[in-house]
């Protein structure tokens, strides 16, 4: 490309435009800085702005296509030698004097650098080189022409136009035109020389980059261009483009990327990538990760124990306690170590006065001194350790802060540019150093938010030297303005991070590795050097292309590789643990050695419902190596996207969600705030959180229930060598990739996990699993009836239990063999464990079970089998006690006899013999039938007796009771002839306390009467008055102190050195015990009455002390104890 010496005189008037011209005057940039300036000159000069702006890669490429188009004449030349020579004996005989004033009117208007400087002249230098001269000239103004054809370079027609050099020059190209139509082909389709020349404008008439695609692509093989030194800038020249429009995309739009668009994982061959995992230590496995920004989590429990907790050592023991009860192994703490004090300066001076640095831009690898320092850490990790939590922190290995010590101390280690790579960039802003040795200045755009550029400027107050050091970027949106980008091409960098990890790895057995994938010599490589033709991820960094060759010499091995060597042989107790993106993650852990690596397309793949990509992504990977699934850190959240609750909302899919993560091979890792439902995105420079939230209460209370437990389990869901993936095949016939199939063993325990991650329902089986790579290469899989361990031979009936709604179910073991059926709800899930055989037999009736609930989950399978075994004693018991059986049996009372009616009679007679009847059909042993209905009738009547004396009042009766103290009696009347019964059931049971339990009846008692605390609190009265010793009310009161069940009635309990009872269940039950002697005719009404009252005197004097009662129930008199308490020692009954 040429310029007119009008453009240069208006573009550049200080002679500034001696560097961009070859010595033939056309326009030609070493690099993309030469680009930058002349278009920034351009762009100033003519007030381009915006979009209307030039851009300095198309100016490149405008540059490069003219020195194409001279190569490929150059070609032309080397095969028809004499073309030229006879093109310039046509013009001169068809034009004669024409030609050579053509000549000189070019020269005139796009001068040599001589000629514009006046050092030359046209006519001097035609004269002076002669032919040689004149056939140059002919070539420049060929592609001169050529310029001024394509559409490509409107842009530059004010530099580039030809429209003034007049009908001879015309004349001129048109003679050229015609000779070369008429010589032979030359372009790879048979063109003539100038129809080749015209093809890119023609194919891709506005866009240049699309030009040097075309050429790439159609000229490059067939001329043979890609053999030739220009290839390597047709290359460059492309990358400049992508990576300005990068740029450009950036400054017009905003920055940011949006959602990444996922593909399901895939692998290379093995050959590409060598197997070399990292062994795992014993607890590595076991590791269960919850991350705290820590700034806010200090803040956070500052409100929640309502004192300062500010240093990592006042962290409280009782939210350790907590996590550790809640199935958390690790604690990632963000932001410990010191940080950029420039970072600060920058958040602050932008308007948030609260901010801290960011926990991303580090002055060094030393514990904050704002957070106690190395001190108040050992304090922490001691405490955390003793409960099984070890501490996790990040290490940032591709920058540090821009004042950090390295910057200052070592600046050589920096990426790098002597000036800025766009000459737009200004730096005027304030000195954000500390250091007297050197300024460190962000540029403008970064403060008035018109820019971001991608270096900063170091001032060395010493030497005066500015060095332009570029800021962190991972080419994904905008540069981290207050980081400096390490040089990995650099041996002693290398050298330098690693025995910073080693620092870290001392103090943290858990080392995460933020933005690791950047390291990857792919990835350093394709960034900051990239490979000619690849480059375009950072803005300017095609100007330092290298070849693959060229990038070994000075970056041999893999960075990630050395650090897991070393750190293996150094520190070998460390988890290393990589975020690593870009679909690197089986090469960090089977060919890098990184023991973990994050899996981000589980938390993207099913926030979307993109359940067939994720499931395939499960299914390469079994297919290429399974142990990969094992390091995969699965999470709902990461630090730098939206928090869980937010992207997977708080009920049934978030749980759903949680599941998977909590079951999946692999380390599950929980955000900060998640399991408490809080909404805010804290960002890294947060000393503390902006929104006032407060935890879900009702979120973290389905944790406990839900995913805690499953967390404890952690051992059993971790590894992948019985892992196993399964379609769920629905009825129709297809499979349902929505859903969520594996089973997983560890130890001879075995678990099924099912989730249904859509909004539907869903009913299918399981049967095979999907095949799963061998070590031998080979693939296997396994029916899930044996993956379950289930058998005939092990029982008809198969059990199991849903770990995450506290549910069992029973199944035929042959229906599971023929695959395991289920229905699923929208979003439901389901852990089952504990698979075990069973054999239904008369005593355990399994099979009459199963009949009943019908596939429906119970609490407890032993529960739900006993009651059925107990229903033929439960029920009848259940329905003869409790409210309204009294006034039934008022209701046929007879005033003549004073005695229950016979219809009464006939009823007691029914109620007792059901439950004749159920032993019977439970138990070959013969009942005492016709006793226990005898003996309840008579504590029947004698109870009727005194509900009516009572009521009305009846000389003849001795004692008189409450219709509700009725009830209880006639309950504990109920009771005491079943357990009569059940005696002559169960000869081998000794006492009545035995019976009561073996046969579980309290729960009929306490449904009966009415359930809930006020039923199990009057059926434990009830079941005191059957077990309790009889007369007097004193030998029973002493028993019940020391019985267990009876001092749980009692509400026995220490406080303060002293165990007391309560007040109120005391009196109940010595009053319960005097009227059940009275009914039994064992003392008179009368004489119970002075024994409860003498029992309330005694508790009452005792001060309800356990002790003090016992002393003075026992003693004969019941006089004081020797040492009784004064009345001020006694404590109100609670």
């Amino acid at each position: 490309m040429h310029a007119r010496k009008t453009a240069r005189d208006a573009y550049f008037p200080d002679r500034f435009d001696d560097v961009f011209f070859a010595a033939r005057g056309d326009v030609r940039f070493k690099d993309g800085g030469d680009a930058r300036r002349f278009a920034d000159r351009v762009n100033v000069r003519d007030e381009r702005t915006g979009e209307g702006a030039l851009r300095p890669a198309e100016l490149a490429a405008m540059a490069l296509v003219h020195e194409i188009f001279h190569a490929v004449i150059k070609l032309h030349r080397q095969r028809h030698g004499e073309a030229f020579a006879k093109l310039e004996g046509l013009l001169a005989s068809q034009l004669g004097a024409g030609a050579r004033e053509t000549r000189v009117r070019f020269l005139e208007t796009f001068p040599t650098p001589a000629i514009y400087r006046g050092d030359d002249t046209p006519q001097m230098l035609l004269a002076r080189e002669g032919r040689a001269a004149e056939e140059e000239a002919t070539e420049e103004l060929i592609l001169l022409w050529l310029t001024n054809q394509n559409p490509a370079y409107d842009s530059v027609r004010p530099i580039v136009t030809d429209a003034d050099l007049g009908e001879s020059y015309r004349a001129f190209v048109g003679e050229a035109t015609r000779f070369f139509a008429g010589q032979p082909p030359f372009g790879p389709r048979g063109e003539s020389l100038i129809d080749l020349l015209l093809a890119p404008s023609r194919a891709a008439p506005h866009s240049i980059l699309e030009q040097l695609d075309y050429i790439e692509k159609e000229w490059g093989h067939a001329l043979g261009l890609d053999q030739l030194p220009i290839w390597r800038r047709i290359l460059w020249g492309r990358d400049f483009l992508h990576e300005e429009g990068k740029y450009f995309q950036r400054a017009l739009q905003g920055p940011g990327p949006g959602a990444p668009i996922l593909d399901p994982m895939r692998f290379a061959r093995q050959e590409e990538e060598p197997k070399r995992f990292s062994a795992d230590l014993d607890w590595m496995p076991r590791v269960v990760l919850i991350a705290k920004t820590v700034f806010v989590w200090l803040d956070q429990l500052s409100k929640k124990y309502r004192r300062a907790i500010e240093r990592l050592d006042q962290i409280p023991d009782e939210e350790l306690d907590l996590l550790a009860s809640r199935g958390f192994t690790g604690l990632w703490l963000i932001g410990l170590f010191e940080r950029s004090r420039a970072s600060k300066k920058i958040k602050q001076m932008r308007g948030d006065q609260d901010a801290v640095a960011s926990a991303y831009s580090l002055m060094r690898y030393d514990i904050a001194s704002e957070l106690g320092g190395h001190a108040a850490y050992e304090d922490l990790k001691r405490r955390a350790w003793q409960r099984g939590i070890r501490l996790a922190a990040d290490m940032v290995p591709n920058h540090v802060g821009i004042d950090a010590d390295w910057v200052v101390e070592h600046p050589d280690w920096f990426l790098q540019a002597s000036s800025p790579p766009f000459p737009g960039y200004r730096f005027g802003g304030p000195d954000l150093s500390e250091d007297p040795r050197v300024g460190v200045f962000i540029e403008e755009g970064y403060w008035n938010k018109t820019d971001a550029a991608v270096v900063f400027r170091r001032h060395d107050r010493h030497t005066g030297q500015d060095r332009f050091i570029y800021h962190g970027n991972d080419g994904t949106s905008m540069p981290w303005n207050d980081t400096a980008q390490l040089d990995y091409t650099r041996a002693e960098v290398r050298h330098a991070v690693i025995e910073t990890i080693l620092h870290v790895a001392r103090m943290f057995p858990i080392i995460r590795f933020d933005a690791a994938m950047t390291l990857a010599k792919r990835h350093f490589s394709r960034l900051w050097f990239p490979l000619p033709g690849t480059g375009g991820a950072i803005p300017s960094r095609a100007d330092y292309a290298m070849t693959q060759d060229e990038f070994d010499r000075v970056f041999p091995v893999e960075f990630w590789r050395e650090v897991v060597d070393t750190v293996k042989a150094r520190a070998p107790d460390t988890l290393l643990l990589a975020e690593a993106f870009w679909m690197m993650e089986g090469y960090f852990v089977r060919t890098l050695g990184m023991h973990r690596v994050y899996n981000s397309a589980f938390m993207n793949m099913l926030k979307r419902e993109e359940n067939e990509k994720y499931r395939q992504t499960i299914k390469n990977v079994l297919d290429f190596d399974p142990e990969i699934l094992k390091r995969f850190v699965n999470f709902m959240n990461n630090p730098d996207e939206e928090t869980a609750v937010a992207q997977f909302g708080g009920d049934d899919k978030y749980f759903g969600v949680a599941v998977l993560m909590s079951t999946m091979p692999g380390l599950p890792m929980f955000g900060h705030g998640q399991v408490e439902g809080l909404h805010e995105k804290y960002g890294m420079e947060y000393r503390r959180a902006k929104w006032d939230e407060h935890p879900n209460e009702g979120l973290v209370a389905r944790h406990e229930r839900e995913i805690f437990p499953v967390l404890q389990k952690r051992y059993l869901f971790s590894g992948v060598t019985d892992f196993a993936l399964y379609d769920f095949v629905a009825e129709g016939g297809g499979v349902d990739e929505d859903v969520f199939a594996y089973t997983n063993a560890a130890g001879g325990e075995r678990a099924l996990v099912l989730y249904n991650n859509k909004f539907k329902d869903t009913r299918g089986r399981i049967r095979a699993s999907l095949a799963a790579r061998r070590d031998d290469g080979s693939t296997a899989s396994r029916h899930v009836a044996d993956a379950l361990g289930t058998s005939p031979s092990q029982g008809d009936w198969t059990l199991f239990r849903d770990v995450a709604k506290g549910l069992e179910y029973i199944r035929p073991t042959s229906e599971i063999r023929g695959g395991f059926y289920w229905e699923l709800g929208a979003f439901k899930y389901h852990v089952f464990t504990e698979f075990r055989g069973v054999h239904a037999t008369p005593e355990r009736p399994y099979d009459k079970l199963a009949a009943e609930l019908s596939g429906r989950g119970v609490p407890s399978i032993e529960q739900a089998l006993a009651e059925v075994r107990l229903r033929p004693v439960h029920r009848p018991l259940r329905e003869a006690v409790g409210k309204g059986h009294v006034d039934y049996l008022l209701g046929a009372w007879d005033e003549k006899t004073r005695d229950a009616t016979k219809e009464g009679v006939n009823a007691l007679d029914e109620r007792i013999g059901h439950v004749a009847d159920g032993l019977a059909s439970m138990s070959d042993a013969a009942a005492p039938r016709a006793k226990a209905l005898r003996e309840l009738g008579e504590r029947y009547h004698r109870v009727l007796k005194m509900v009516h004396a009572n009521a009305h009042g009846d000389p003849e009766v001795d004692g008189s009771t409450s219709s509700g103290e009725g009830e209880l009696l006639m309950a504990w009347a109920q009771l005491e002839a079943v357990l009569d019964l059940l005696a002559g059931a169960s000869p081998q049971e000794t006492s009545r306390a035995a019976l009561v339990d073996r046969w579980e009846l309290a729960s009929p008692l306490a449904e009966g009467f009415g359930g809930g605390s006020g039923g199990e609190q009057r059926a434990a009265l009830v079941l005191l008055m059957a077990t309790l010793p009889t007369a007097p009310v004193r030998e029973a009161l002493l028993a019940a102190l020391v019985d267990p069940k009876a001092r749980a009635f009692l509400g026995v309990h220490e406080a303060g050195g002293v165990v007391w009872l309560r007040k109120e269940a005391f009196e109940e039950l010595a009053s319960a015990l005097a009227d059940r002697d009275a009914v039994d005719e064992r003392t008179s009404a009368a004489m119970a009455r002075r024994e409860v009252e003498d029992a309330k005197s005694v508790a009452a004097r005792e001060g309800y002390k356990v002790e003090w009662i016992a002393k003075a129930l026992a003693s004969v008199d019941h006089g004081p104890p020797t040492a009784a308490p004064k009345s001020a020692d006694v404590k109100p009954s609670s």
